[in-house]
Order: structure tokens, then sequence, then C-alpha cells
């Protein structure tokens, strides 16, 4: 592999928890400033293959992995990776919004304050345009100070969405960021993570089939842990190869 175009790859990843096979033999590579969406019914793996790139899965201790994962080159899984400096690469938005019980402002200088950044000017406009980049500046601006729980669900999960970009990291990993926000809440944030690949490398994880179509350039279809077809967008949406692609597109699985 080692397309001077990929900003990850993945080779030949298998993960267990335990004696549960997860993950089989996955080899796939993602794009530098492209939406790729992983999709697929619960349980096929897409949140494990998310948290294995950035190494959440670290943390649990029946996990184990074998294969290998490349972020700008770097084997994250080497001897010699840096899963700190791996934190700075690798963005992270989860399910469910989850900021910090501090002030809006204060979400999005923890990382860059955990990463070294003190000077007080460099921070205000780490906040600023954080902000203005998951399109919340003109609804927080004057209410910086203010306990960030204190937000509407939608804008709680954009203000993640900021504090993930706040050390600018390359690479950002969606795991189902709108599936517990109304549909105003949830388009927005759609609308965001297209405007946002100018910029980053984005993987999205979803179960939905429709927004995999709007929002993505291309699109991985996993099913009971394999990777069943891997293309651009518009031709799973319009020509999937393998029948099972087809059931899930129709909704006859999932």
């Amino acid at each position: 592999m080692n397309g001077k175009d990929y900003k990850i790859e993945v080779e030949n990843l298998d993960t267990w928890f335990g004696n549960k096979h997860i993950l089989k033999d996955i080899t796939c590579y993602f794009e530098d400033k492209c939406v790729t969406a992983v999709m697929g019914p619960s349980g096929c793996g897409k949140s494990t293959l998310l948290r294995t790139i950035n190494r959440l899965n670290d943390m649990i201790g029946d996990f184990r992995m074998r294969g290998k994962i490349w972020i700008e080159g770097e084997n994250i899984y080497g001897s010699q990776a840096d899963v700190y400096g791996l934190r700075k690469k690798v963005g992270m938005v989860f399910q469910r919004p989850n900021p910090f019980p501090m002030s809006v402002k204060d979400n999005i200088t923890y990382g860059p304050k955990l990463h070294g950044t003190s000077d007080e000017d460099e921070l205000e406009e780490i906040v600023e345009q954080s902000l203005k980049k998951a399109a919340l500046w003109d609804e927080v601006k004057d209410n910086l100070g203010h306990p960030a729980p204190n937000l509407s669900g939608g804008q709680q999960q954009r203000l993640c969405i900021a504090r993930a970009l706040s050390v600018n990291p390359p690479v950002l990993l969606m795991d189902e960021p709108v599936s517990s926000l109304d549909p105003l809440s949830a388009s927005k944030i759609e609308d965001l993570i297209i405007n946002l690949k100018k910029e980053y490398t984005i993987i999205l994880v979803t179960h939905n089939v429709q927004q995999a179509f709007r929002v993505s350039d291309r699109a991985a279809f996993l099913y009971l842990g394999e990777l069943v077809e891997f293309d651009k967008t518009s031709r799973i949406a319009e020509a999937p190869e393998d029948e099972r692609t087809e059931a899930f597109i129709t909704g006859r699985i999932g």
C-alpha cells in the first residue's frame, strides 16, 4: 500500500475481545481530505475499527490485535509508537456529546494546554478558530465562561467537535455523532462534516445508509467483522457488487 495520498492505512487487521473475534483480516486505506463512511449493522465491528485506529481499545484488558495501522506513515502499533503523540494526530467525537464539566472556553483550551500551549493570546485564537470551524462561534462567543453542559445537545456535540479540532489533528474520527440528536441538529453536523473535509481526513461510523450517501466520498461496508465492500460511495450506492451490501442498503439486513 503506502500510497502517497493515503492518510491512514490498515493492513491485515484482526481484533479480539477475549476469545471473540471482532474484525477479521481488514485491509483498507483512508484518503486525505476525504470523508469515508464506515457503515454496517450493529455489532459488525464499526466502532471497534475506529477505536483501534486511535488505540482506545488498549484500555480494555482483554483486547488484542494483529496487523498494522499506519497514520501519516507511522505504524501506530510499532515498538517505537508514541501513543501520546497519536492523541494529537487523531481527534475523536463520540456517539453522545460528552463536554467536560467546565466552561465552554475551558473545554477548548484543555487539549492545547495539555500539549504545552500556555500563551493566553494563542489560546484565545485557538478557542475562536475551533468554534468557528465547528459552526458554533456565533452562538457562544458571548458566553464562553458559561458551563458547557448547559448547552443544547446539538451545541454540545459541535463543542465536542471544536474540542477535538483544538489541537489541529489531521484526522477526525466520528462514531455515529448524530444518532442522539434531533433532525435539525443532525443536519447541521452533516453540513459541518462536508465542510471540514476541506482540511481533515474524516472517518464517519454510521448505521444510517442515507447519511453515508449524503456526506461521504468513499464508503466501507462491514458485516460480521468482514470488510465486504470498499469503494467510492457513488459506486456502492448505484451498483453494490456484493449481495450483502445490497441487502443492507435496501434495508433487508441491519
